[in-house]
């Protein structure tokens, strides 16, 4: 038979079988009555997991759990000029379908660790709609100076089957010893500011490969108040996170990586925030918290300090939920850090016996900064707390400032008191700008507006001397300046 009459053939003998047939006796895909068949669920860590705020001997880690393998895809195309903001972005369309979007599921997480010789299992814990499907989960009883193992298992309700990932970290030295410290730190990142259509941002991976103790993240690790989208709503913003945390080069990075965070302003609500700021559209300053809160895998106090061995001690300073208005008259009272703040600043820095001492501010110190700000300690809306603060600052010995918020690098020297502030610049060239890079005032030691990060290493020559170096680096790791300060 041939093909032409073995189609007539079934055709015909089609049509006879139906009409043979009652309407009842048709399955439904022939009537077109579809019945609704549940979505296969699936739960994915495509957001990564942190581990924070390391000790001696103890940890937080933090996951949240997703219903999708991959972030949706990135389709805008973006503008040419700085920031890159996306072209013709619709605002108002649904938040599962914007760029980077990766939608939570609800399940259970679980933990062990291994190494040191401990094997150690969290409980299982819920992840729910009320903090976005993230969990955290603390360790504690840990060995010092140890590497672990760290295997993430996610389920969904009534479910067997088991999802699963893994990365490692290493808890800090005893106080006493003096082991050599490498930590890397930036600021800055804006979704839509990625340098690498499939990796996200190419700092992160530079980073990766210097295999670093920890980094520190001064601040502004999303920004509300940029389009694509604005974060005017609670969806909206928490979406802001999920793009930024779905990025494969973030991923990779915090599997090997613990980190410690601070927020500034762009990260809690808009630009130079303060806890008297009305709503940015529907988000408030409460809001702004508590998606804060679910992200940063932080306890207690938004302030804190950590030493890593003999020679390395690190304090990170909280600017936004204390401060005093910014259009406040300057005055001794007029605040950004608030007196409960500076009081264990003062208490936990005479406590301290570490060779070298960082203090980590997500606005700057020391400066120079543009005449028209008003929202740090190097501006003269505070300047009475800036001129106590580089004061107390520069009479310690060994101790220096790290700084975020500016999109440039430097390195400047306070004229009046000689304190040495580090700004690593922002997560990308394409975010660089508010600074011209001929003007070098007579405070910069270093400046170069372009993107990329500040590697610090402390290297013991004995129990008690050692050498701190800074580094900068551009966005691929390449060294663009150095600094080093011994303790002798």
């Amino acid at each position: 038979m041939k093909n032409e009459n073995r189609r007539t053939f079934v055709k015909k003998a089609g049509i006879g079988i139906v009409a043979s047939l009652s309407l009842s006796d048709i399955p439904a895909v022939m009537t077109g009555s579809v019945p609704d068949r549940p979505e296969k669920q699936e739960v994915f860590f495509t957001t990564g997991f942190k581990a924070a705020e390391v000790t001696t001997d103890s940890v937080i880690l933090w996951t949240r759990l997703c219903g999708q393998e991959k972030p949706n895809p990135v389709v805008h195309r973006r503008r040419e000029a700085i920031f890159r903001h996306p072209i013709d972005f619709d605002e108002e369309m649904p938040v599962g379908s914007m760029d980077g979007g990766v939608k939570g599921i609800g399940g259970s997480v679980k933990v062990q660790l291994s190494g040191g010789g401990q094997i150690l299992e969290s409980e299982w814990h819920s992840a729910d709609t009320e903090n976005d499907f993230t969990v955290r989960i603390p360790f504690d009883r840990l060995k010092p100076a140890t590497s672990y193992r760290v295997t993430w298992t996610a389920k969904l309700p009534g479910s067997d089957a088991l999802h699963t990932a893994a990365g490692t970290f290493r808890t800090a030295p005893q106080f006493s010893s003096p082991d050599a410290v490498r930590l890397v730190t930036s600021t800055c990142q804006y979704f839509w500011s990625y340098d690498h259509d499939e990796r996200g941002f190419r700092i992160y991976d530079s980073m990766r490969r210097l295999n670093p103790d920890f980094f520190v993240h001064t601040g502004d690790y999303v920004y509300y108040d940029k389009p694509g989208p604005l974060g005017t709503t609670i969806e909206k913003a928490r979406h802001q996170w999920h793009a930024m945390d779905g990025w494969p080069s973030l991923v990779d990075f915090y599997k090997g990586v613990p980190v410690y965070m601070t927020k500034d302003d762009h990260d809690l609500l808009r630009d130079d925030v303060h806890p008297f700021s009305p709503a940015y559209g529907q988000l408030t300053f409460g809001d702004g918290l508590k998606l804060w809160r679910e992200n940063a895998p932080i306890a207690g106090k938004p302030y804190r300090t950590f030493r890593w061995g003999r020679h390395l001690q690190i304090w990170l300073m909280e600017g936004r939920e204390y401060r005093s208005s910014n259009q406040d008259k300057d005055s001794a009272s007029k605040t950004i850090w608030g007196e409960e703040q500076k009081k264990w600043l003062l208490e936990t820095v005479a406590g301290s016996d570490a060779t070298f001492r960082l203090l980590f501010s997500p606005t700057p110190v020391v400066g120079p900064d543009r005449d028209r700000k008003t929202d740090n300690h190097a501006n003269k809306a505070f300047e009475t707390e800036g001129n106590w603060l580089r004061e107390y600052l520069s009479a310690q010995e060994n101790m220096f400032v790290v700084n975020g918020d500016r999109h440039w690098q430097y390195v400047s020297v306070d004229k009046k008191t000689g304190l040495t502030e580090f700004g690593s610049g922002p997560v990308s060239d394409a975010h660089a700008q508010g600074w011209d890079q001929e003007d070098v005032r007579p405070e910069h030691k270093f400046l170069r507006v372009k993107g990329g990060f500040l590697e610090i290493a402390v290297v013991p020559s004995d129990r008690s001397a050692a050498v701190i170096k800074f580094i900068h680096r551009d966005v691929d790791g390449n060294p663009v300046h150095e600094e080093a300060f011994s303790s002798s």
